[in-house]
């Protein structure tokens, strides 16, 4: 009875091990096609930010990360600090609609800013970055609280309707920095500190996971063969 279980166990961990290891690898294939679509998307020349007619067609596969360019003018008195950490430390993303030439909003992370920082923009405005998809709160962020004016989240629909912003894109924009700026705190917003190198240790797991696997059978195979 007892060899029979020991059996049992080892073919149980065998599949399981191999079942870990064929999920790195399909996560592996997904990181790297996200490498791939992230680098060529944020290097490319800029285009157009995708108007209203284009909103509904919009994701993070075919979306996120692309280059565009606005034109507009800020809406005064509608900022929003959402909390972030970043090299920098932690502070807070400055969130800016723009009223683009084209007649609609979207919602611009204008850069890290530290506590305590105080700034009210007007006026005309351009400017390059990429295109990022709203962040509704899950498993790792913490709910919003717009009544408080507390937010953790780039939630684009949470902040339209707490800004009263109407013909709202369903994208941010993160704003590039200027061409030789560097990351300095003491000269707030800080922009361009969008995080587009992922980290890749797929490859390392899948070879853990198959090695235990097989470590589990060998074990299955001499205990079956024990007397």
């Amino acid at each position: 009875m007892k060899r029979w279980l020991l059996i049992a166990v080892a073919a149980f961990a065998t599949a399981g091990f191999t079942a870990l290891g064929i999920w790195q690898l399909e996560r592996r294939a997904w990181k790297l096609a996200l490498i791939e679509r992230v680098e060529q998307r944020a290097h490319a020349a800029p285009v157009a930010a995708p108007g209203p007619g284009e909103w509904a067609g919009l994701n993070r596969d075919n979306a996120e990360y692309r280059r565009v360019t606005l034109t507009g003018r800020w809406l005064e008195g509608r900022q929003t600090l959402v909390r972030a950490v970043t090299e920098l430390g932690e502070g807070f993303w400055l969130m800016e609609p723009m009223q683009t030439d084209e007649g609609f909003v979207v919602l611009v992370n204008r850069g890290f800013v530290r506590p305590g920082w105080r700034d009210n923009t007007a006026g005309p405005a351009h400017l390059t970055g990429l295109i990022r998809i709203s962040e509704p709160h899950g498993a790792f962020l913490r709910a919003n609280a717009p009544a408080e004016n507390r937010w953790y989240s780039r939630d684009v629909d949470a902040i339209s309707n707490a800004r009263h912003l109407t013909d709202a894109a369903p994208y941010f924009v993160d704003a590039e920095a200027a061409n030789g700026a560097t990351a300095d705190a003491t000269r707030a917003p800080v922009a361009g500190l969008t995080v587009i190198h992922f980290r890749n240790s797929h490859l390392q797991y899948v070879i853990t996971w198959f090695i235990l696997a097989l470590m589990a059978l060998a074990l299955g195979v001499r205990v079956a063969r024990s007397r």
